[in-house]
């Protein structure tokens, strides 16, 4: 017999014509006086937003918990620091800690909200690097950019990765893996009060774009989610320093990106703020016609955009300065205050 837990997507409205009984969807820009119920067979219409369930009417409403510094009253961007070789985008842009620091810097000054610094690819097919090489990457940039006023994430899988970035100033860990890789990581979080991104992956970096497969790969991801949320509120971690991310491009088909982006506002019942990495991805470049990376920033621009129609609070990007323009105007003709 079909599994028939209902799931609730908040259908997420800006328009400036409000209904008198509409609610404000998780704190933030959006509200919404409506409901897809979704089941594993299939949804079942339409329900209006009073006749929800109390606990998941109280979870799409509450506020998100500032985090890393960041409140979720408006989009917030993140700006994306590779110190690799070998990222899919601009793996060896940056020649050492110095040119990266740069970078950053110039991320900042374009409206970075916060910086994502990262040594290790996870772009598909990329192999494990070794901690010591990890840190090495990273260390050196973390320790630039401690004074500059914006906080910092490390993007890692690794505890000793993450507990270096830490020591030099990070204060939020972001987990591709979601803590599946390094059994040690979630108890650093929790003892580090840090916040923590728990992003969905199917597979590792090596093998996740071989053949992945879902049942349904909205409920699939959050369902996964769900379960690490638990996973590390078992750690000591608490949901209010907890973000999700669907994991956009990591074992998934553009089918299963377009969906998941489609349904994106059902991730406000885990009652986390949402981080959405989209930026540059296979999916922009082949249905936007853009062959080289660097190339998808207006693509990138357009599914951000439909990412914050949605309430969607964090949004790692490469072209900050652009991306940061577009979300001006967005919420200019939005009346988004």
């Amino acid at each position: 017999m079909a599994n028939m837990r209902r799931y609730y997507r908040p259908i997420a409205q800006t328009d400036p014509a409000r209904p008198s009984g509409a609610l404000t969807l998780a704190g933030g820009w959006c509200w919404f006086d409506s409901v897809e119920v979704l089941t594993r067979v299939g949804s079942e219409g339409l329900l209006p937003a009073a006749d929800l369930p109390a606990e998941v009417r109280a979870r799409l409403l509450a506020p998100r918990a500032n985090i890393a510094g960041l409140g979720w009253d408006a989009p917030r961007l993140m700006g994306i620091v590779n110190c690799t070789p070998d990222s899919f985008s601009d793996g060896g842009l940056y020649g050492g800690a110095s040119e990266a620091a740069a970078a950053a810097r110039d991320m900042a000054a374009a409206g970075a909200d916060i910086l994502d610094i990262g040594g290790e690819s996870t772009r598909p097919g990329a192999t494990e690097v070794p901690v010591a090489e990890e840190i090495a990457r990273t260390r050196p940039v973390i320790g630039a950019l401690a004074g500059l006023g914006v906080p910092l994430s490390i993007d890692t899988r690794k505890a000793a990765v993450a507990q270096a970035a830490l020591a030099g100033g990070a204060v939020l860990v972001n987990d591709v893996a979601a803590l599946g890789f390094d059994g040690a990581l979630a108890a650093l979080v929790a003892g580090a009060s840090a916040g923590l991104c728990l992003m969905h992956a199917q597979g590792t970096p090596e093998t996740m774009q071989q053949d992945p497969v879902y049942g349904d790969v909205l409920l699939d991801v959050y369902d996964f989610l769900e379960a690490r949320i638990a996973m590390a509120e078992a750690a000591g971690i608490a949901r209010a320093r907890i973000l999700v991310d669907p994991g956009i491009g990591f074992g998934k088909t553009e089918v299963h990106n377009l969906a998941l982006l489609r349904g994106l506002a059902l991730l406000h019942g885990l009652g986390c703020p949402i981080l959405l990495g989209a930026s540059r991805k296979r999916f922009i470049g082949r249905i936007g016609g853009a062959e080289q990376a660097d190339a998808r920033g207006p693509g990138t621009l357009a599914v951000t955009l439909a990412a914050v129609a949605q309430g969607v609070q964090l949004h790692r990007v490469h072209d900050v300065g652009e991306v940061a323009q577009g979300l001006r105007l967005w919420r200019a003709i939005t009346q988004v205050g």
